[in-house]
């Protein structure tokens, strides 16, 4: 009963840290972008971004890691059982990924908070799908318990790095040729 107990709360905060992960990023795009306003406004729009990217990190998301990575510590140690599958290892792997991942997004929001941020807002947003394909990755492994499956889900993970590439880009000369139409 404790593992099913420690599942469903690695689930539930698996879906906050994501859900975290998703929003923190794009208020770094945002963020970015405020760079471009005039400079009272874009004071106005920094000390906000500050507060909300603050906040999103240390009350929802970084808790949520944690959590999540005790949960399954508790899963672990009471079935260890599932340390010895080879699936378990490579999604350790990813979730590793997703800490480091994490840990880089700490480091773009301490920037962001001195103004030495070096990222675009396109690149942000690349960076965002870096999130979803580890989830991605992570969510087919637990599901296939297959190596070769996971094989095939590697290759539909590139290929939904391409879309998701191609989607970003089409968006992009949306967005500039919708500027473009109302500056007109």
């Amino acid at each position: 009963m404790i593992y099913l107990y420690a599942k469903s709360i690695h689930i539930i905060f698996v879906i906050c840290w994501m859900a975290g992960l998703f929003y923190i990023v794009r208020l770094f795009v945002y963020h970015a972008e405020a760079k471009l306003k005039k400079a009272a406004e874009y004071k106005v729009l920094h000390e906000q971004f500050m507060v909300m990217e603050k906040r999103l990190w240390w009350v929802i998301t970084t808790p949520s890691m944690y959590l999540t990575i005790m949960a399954g510590i508790v899963m672990l140690l009471v079935n260890p059982a599932l340390l010895q599958t080879p699936w378990m290892h490579v999604k350790l792997g990813f979730v590793l990924a997703l800490i480091i991942y994490h840990f880089k997004c700490q480091q773009i929001i301490k920037k962001l908070s001195l103004e030495k941020n070096q990222w675009t807002s396109s690149q942000l947003r690349l960076w965002n799908e870096v999130s979803t394909i580890i989830l991605f990755a992570i969510v087919f492994i637990v599901v296939l318990k297959s190596a070769v499956n996971w094989i095939y889900g590697l290759a539909g993970l590139v290929s939904l790095a391409i879309i998701l590439m191609i989607a970003i880009k089409m968006y992009k000369r949306y967005r500039q040729r919708k500027q473009e139409n109302q500056e007109s």
